[in-house]
């Protein structure tokens, strides 16, 4: 075996799969087989999701081996543990936000085909959260070396606990591999560094970075005062120095007399002074622009801003402010039950102020009542975002619900996809995300997408999707009732069919005759049709008797409830229909165009357990003979959905809403 990829996965849930994928997805080398590489994930306990997704991998590729650290986390015991484990004759130390280019594989085993040299240097770059790539710098790191397995073990090469892990052995590997004449490098970008905009614990401001340091007094006694040591300490140290995310500055005199840096550090001072008025130039040019916006923002919303926070009111915004649904309806249904004491204000747009129940105190978007309670609510709710450039206020406490488990790329995921997201400011999306304190979560795979897309500082709420409580809770008594609601008769086998919007085609256009699909299904049948709210209320179709347009319902909820199926395409609601564990049909007949224009998490087309939801159809034919035969009720299509279902629907019990108040909202004990 050529390779050992060593990564150790610690609270990296949002780019650990890419990274593993990275690795195992190569493309074996000519005359190799699969075996060319191992991947040993090494985690902790006290991250299960990041072993979750590395045990997925290892159970469906013998390739990939997961340890777990019996002992508080400790990025260098990490590697060393995988090193201890490998068996390829080199090692890779890859971190689980790296990625190991495509081709990489490949390159390297060309390159060492012939002599084999103890540490082989990579190419490699850094990426950050915008999709700029940058060059990578010129600081030890692990990540982008190979060592030969023989050569560190003899050498007793080891990673130090704490910061700088790698400071010890990367320089020791290099001096020895260089007095031996065994040190070589590959001119190809191999790995790829992504940097996270929330930063990690080894880039986060603070003392910790004292300890470089430290690492360069072991470096220098373990080598015996090498002298090629001060050139590199000196390059490292002020490399940190000048990182205003690694040292405060408050810290930063002190930091340089410990790094006994050159010079004094009032010369070092006045150079940090140009650069810092260049950064507050640049900084005086933003607030312009931020005055521009504050100008025309509403006076009455400034004044109102110096009004004390109110901690009994609570305001909840759905899909734009179109009324009362999804999460934030289900939130505050269980906070009226909870926490009777906060009083909740709907945002309604007024095009929808007829869609609010009676009784629902609500407000107007734009109006003064609107920004009054903007400015003075001390718990928000939104499963999009609220209306009018509103800025959070310290003290409010901001919940981000969503609304759907995301099968399509979402936030900075969407950036490679420019033609259907034109005139997106995706650096307000990050402003927005920046104010959450709450991210609610419907499944690990959510958790996942979320860290990565929307990388801010909000705490992760694993809990479920409120609204489908309802799913878990509901008799068939009310089920019934939905049904009679609708006018539909007893005994008939209803299909819910229920697509999502294309952003590359304008209104609602259903790739599916209606009409011939309730023939060729019989007298028994019912279609519900439900177009994406993008749409309005109505789906435009011609209905028939059979063919109910439900578009305008209040709660798809209830619908889900009326259906024995759904059929749709790549619309959200599969996820949340699975809770049901009824039949779910994906008809996806331009799975090719939407997958090319706005990119998918999943190939609903593979037939992978966890994957697909059921059958699979991509014309109209191949889905009348799916119903006519049976198939979307088949063992087959059970199974598909049982493992769909195990993936999505964990954490879906009927007590979503319940969990998510008591976390934000102060539940009074009796």
């Amino acid at each position: 075996m050529l390779l050992s990829v060593v990564v150790p996965a610690h609270r990296v849930q949002g780019y650990l799969r890419a990274a593993l994928e990275s690795v195992t997805g190569q493309s074996p080398p000519a005359d190799d087989g699969p075996a060319d590489r191992e991947l040993i994930v090494v985690g902790a306990p006290d991250c299960g999701l990041d072993l979750a997704i590395a045990r997925e991998f290892a159970e469906r590729d013998a390739r990939v081996r997961v340890l777990v650290l019996d002992r508080p986390w400790d990025t260098g015991a990490a590697r060393n543990a995988g090193a201890a484990a490998a068996r390829g004759a080199y090692l890779l130390f890859l971190d689980g936000d790296d990625l190991l280019l495509p081709g990489a594989v490949a390159e390297i085993s060309a390159r060492l085909t012939g002599d084999r040299p103890d540490v082989l240097r990579l190419g490699h770059d850094r990426v950050d959260w915008w999709g700029t790539v940058q060059p990578g710098d010129a600081l030890p790191a692990a990540r982008n070396q190979l060592f030969r397995r023989a050569f560190w073990d003899a050498h007793r090469l080891r990673f130090t606990e704490g910061p700088y892990d790698d400071v010890v052995p990367v320089h020791r590997a290099a001096f020895l591999a260089s007095d031996a004449g065994t040190l070589a490098s590959l001119d190809r970008l191999c790995v790829r560094h992504r940097l996270r905009r929330t930063g990690t614990s080894a880039t986060a401001p603070g003392r910790a970075h004292f300890s470089v340091v430290d690492a360069y007094q072991r470096l220098t006694a373990e080598t015996g005062g090498d002298p090629r040591i001060p050139a590199v300490r000196t390059a490292h140290l002020a490399a940190v120095l000048g990182d205003p995310g690694r040292i405060a500055p408050g810290d930063r005199a002190a930091f340089f007399r410990a790094a006994g840096l050159p010079g004094r550090y009032t010369a070092h001072r006045a150079r940090e002074a140009v650069r810092a008025g260049r950064v507050r130039a640049r900084a005086v040019a933003r607030a312009g622009r931020k005055s521009l916006r504050a100008r025309v923002m509403r006076a009455l919303y400034r004044a109102d801003l110096h009004r004390p926070l109110d901690p009994c009111l609570a305001v909840y915004g759905a899909y734009w402010n179109r009324g009362v649904a999804c999460n934030p309806a289900a939130v505050y249904a269980k906070a009226l039950e909870l926490v009777p004491h906060i009083r909740g204000v709907w945002v309604v747009s007024s095009r929808h102020r007829d869609r609010m129940p009676p009784g629902v105190p609500y407000v107007i978007e734009g109006s003064r009542a609107y920004w009054r309670t903007m400015a003075t609510a001390t718990y928000l709710v939104n499963n999009s975002s609220f209306p009018g450039g509103f800025t959070k206020r310290p003290g409010q406490t901001y919940l981000q619900t969503h609304h759907g488990t995301p099968l399509k790329t979402m936030g900075l995921d969407q950036l490679p996809y420019p033609a259907l997201t034109g005139g997106v400011s995706y650096e307000r999306v990050v402003a927005h995300t920046d104010q959450w304190d709450f991210s609610l979560s419907a499944n690990p795979h959510s958790t996942e997408v979320w860290d990565r897309v929307y990388p801010s500082s909000y705490e992760q709420l694993p809990y479920g999707y409120p609204r489908n409580d309802i799913l878990c809770t509901a008799t068939p008594e009310q089920a019934g009732k939905i049904r009679a609601e609708l006018g539909i008769a007893p005994g008939s086998t209803v299909l819910l069919y229920a697509p999502t919007h294309r952003d590359y085609r304008r209104g609602f256009v259903p790739r599916l005759d209606l009409e011939r699909l309730t023939r060729e299904l019989g007298p028994g049948c019912v279609l519900l049709v439900r177009a994406h709210y993008f749409y309005g209320r109505s789906a435009g179709t011609a209905a028939g008797g059979r063919v109910v347009d439900v578009t305008g319902h209040p709660s798809v909820e209830e619908l889900f409830l009326a259906a024995d199926a759904l059929i749709t395409d790549y619309s959200s609601l599969m996820f949340d229909y699975a809770c049901l564990d009824r039949p779910i049909i994906a008809y996806v007949p331009d799975w090719d165009a939407y997958r090319a224009a706005r990119g998918t998490y999943l190939d609903l087309l593979s037939g992978r357990p966890g994957d697909s939801p059921g059958v699979v159809a991509t014309t109209e034919d191949e889905l009348f003979e799916v119903l006519r035969s049976g198939a979307w009720r088949s063992p087959e299509a059970d199974a598909l959905r049982a493992a769909f279902r195990s993936r999505f629907c964990p954490y879906d019990d009927g007590r979503a809403a319940e969990r998510v108040v008591r976390r934000v909202f102060p539940v009074r004990s009796n």
